[in-house]
């Protein structure tokens, strides 16, 4: 389709895994992706939605910490 990308097509060019980018399109993260089938079509001028994990470390070895109060 003229316009649309793959989800292999996107993770090349957003430099992430396939299955991440499934995982945004189930969840609404990408705007005007649509399903076709068992395919995803994505916008060929979507953005990269914000990585919303944290990597600040706070939470590294939360239980041991929580363990010793």
């Amino acid at each position: 389709m003229e316009g649309f990308l793959t989800i292999k097509e996107i993770a090349e060019r957003w430099n992430i895994t396939g299955r991440q980018v499934q995982k945004m399109c189930s969840e609404r993260k990408i705007p005007g992706a649509s399903k076709f089938g068992n395919a995803w079509a994505i916008p060929e001028n979507a953005e990269k939605p914000v990585d919303g994990r944290i990597t600040t470390g706070e939470y590294v070895n939360w239980r041991k910490i929580e363990s010793t109060r």
